[in-house]
């Protein structure tokens, strides 16, 4: 079965695929490298023995020359280039020996080479001593002879066969690096292919995996848009519970205070009358009598003024009837009769909603009460204004603090404030800190 295109761009081989190329490619070039060095170091000794033996041949010819010129004019200048000659010649036949000895085809070319060279020097070197032992007979005979040509043409053949073979091996080099050159060519172009097919393939790997990726994001960008709608819409729903709740709340507040202060009222009345019906019917009372009646009457004015206390509570009548600002005065001070704190008002009239002037008188009520029960505070503060067109509350104290971060689960009465402060459009802040106090801080809009 062929495997399609799509399969092999997403193919997690993609990039070891394209690091093999790589490597292959840096060896393909390293050998062909080495390969074309070697062959160009082999051409330049080539170059070399040709170069040798054409020296040879030159240095011989000066050597022949020299020689006619001295036997023909007995002058000792034409001398000095003989000697020249004779050790060029032993120099070029001292490096050519050695680098045939390697070349088996072409080692006894180069043995003869030097024979004939040797014979050649011998037969000018003893021509020109017979000349000097004026033996003229001798080295005419020999000159003569045509010894000294023949050895000369039998190392021209010589030298041309050995420079023939120097020129094929130096055919044969180029070949080889041509050859070389083509390789190192078609391999790098297969593995530029092979490299740029494994880029493409490593490519289309990323660009699907960043495809992937943008998918997933967009998968958890709607889920956490749902996840937000739904906490949004869960907190509408708990903010209108909380909202009805707290309407249920006072509404049974304001039921129990009605009933209170309908029946509970009568009864105490009723109580107190009778009582006064029968301290007026006894006479003259004994001491023990009228202070027991004494004592009853006081008893009667207590659970009265409780009841009115709490039904206040309840349903604080002073806030409908006086408004807000009266009720917080009135709040503040029987608050600081019963715990025996400092309160300290400052109040501004503020033009707020039934539901929001109650909120903000609840607020009021919720941090008394705690401050009682936990802050071991000396004074409290009590501070309503209006700014920008929100009216503004906070209840301060100078007690132990706490730390927020760390609010006990049983903190019900911070939470009920929070809700009913937002459900007002209000926002609520707590600020605290162990041994600082504790501020508690509303915001509610304003009657526009």
């Amino acid at each position: 079965m062929m495997i399609s295109l799509t399969q092999i761009k997403r193919s997690a081989y993609a990039f070891p695929l394209a690091a093999l190329a790589a490597l292959a490619m840096l060896f393909i070039s390293e050998t062909s490298y080495w390969q074309a060095t070697d062959s160009m170091d082999d051409m330049g000794m080539m170059a070399q023995a040709r170069t040798q033996i054409n020296t040879l041949l030159r240095r011989l010819v000066d050597a022949e020359t020299s020689q006619r010129g001295y036997l023909l004019t007995s002058r000792k200048e034409y001398l000095t280039p003989l000697n020249g000659a004779i050790d060029d010649s032993n120099a070029a036949l001292k490096w050519l020996i050695p680098y045939y000895a390697k070349d088996a085809a072409n080692q006894k070319s180069a043995q003869e080479l030097q024979i004939l060279t040797q014979r050649k020097l011998g037969e000018v070197a003893i021509t020109i001593r017979l000349h000097d032992e004026g033996k003229d007979e001798a080295w005419r005979a020999m000159v003569l002879s045509n010894i000294g040509q023949q050895d000369m043409e039998s190392v021209r053949a010589v030298a041309t066969q050995l420079l023939e073979g120097e020129t094929a091996k130096v055919t044969t080099a180029r070949e080889d690096v041509h050859n070389t050159l083509m390789l190192n060519r078609i391999g790098v172009a297969a593995m530029t292919a092979i490299s740029f097919l494994a880029l493409t393939m490593f490519l289309a790997q990323t660009n699907a995996l960043n495809a992937q990726r943008l998918a997933q994001s967009q998968a958890i960008q709607a889920e956490r848009d749902q996840l937000e709608f739904e906490v949004k819409r869960r907190t509408m729903h708990l903010t209108d519970l909380t909202r009805y709740l707290q309407t249920i709340r006072e509404d049974e507040r304001g039921r129990l205070a009605r009933e209170l202060h309908d029946e509970l009222g009568a009864l105490l009345t009723a109580a107190k009358l009778d009582a006064a019906r029968i301290k007026s019917r006894l006479g003259t009372l004994t001491p023990e009598l009228a202070e027991r009646m004494a004592h009853l009457n006081d008893n009667l004015n207590e659970v009265i003024a409780l009841k009115r206390r709490i039904v206040e509570d309840l349903c604080p009548s002073s806030l409908s009837t006086l408004g807000l600002v009266a009720a917080l005065e009135i709040q503040s001070r029987e608050f600081a009769t019963r715990s025996g704190l400092q309160v300290d008002c400052h109040l501004n009239s503020v033009s707020l909603s039934p539901s929001a002037s109650l909120t903000v008188y609840r607020l009021v009520q919720e941090a008394f009460t705690n401050i009682a029960k936990y802050a071991k505070a000396n004074t409290v503060t009590v501070d309503l204004s209006a700014q920008d067109g929100r009216a503004c509350i906070a209840v301060k104290d100078d007690g132990m603090g706490f730390d927020p971060s760390q609010q006990p689960s049983s903190a019900h009465g911070l939470l009920g404030m929070r809700y009913r402060v937002e459900a007002e459009g209000g926002e609520l802040v707590l600020q605290s800190s162990a041994g600082q106090g504790t501020r508690i801080s509303a915001t509610v809009p304003l009657i526009t």
